[in-house]
């Protein structure tokens, strides 16, 4: 399996803990793609990713505008 932060398409991502009890012993569940069964407290639960979200008044910073290097005066 794939770890969470670096998973290709078609590969799941691995959750590390589970949300309802915090336990760290997970496994696939046989329900489908994303389904995860905790064995500490028995539930099943699912992981999607939806994507990045940004702020609505986000606006991306503009580049510094910046001289030239000045060159040496010739001597």
């Amino acid at each position: 399996m794939s770890a969470a932060g670096g998973a290709e398409p078609g590969q799941r991502a691995v959750p590390f803990y589970c949300p309802f009890c915090g336990d760290e012993d997970l496994r696939p569940h046989e329900e489908g793609h994303g389904t995860w069964l905790c064995s500490a407290c028995r539930r099943a639960f699912s992981l999607k990713f939806l994507g990045l979200a940004l702020p609505e008044n986000y606006r991306p910073a503009k580049a510094p505008k910046h001289d030239p290097i000045p060159q040496e005066e010739a001597r």
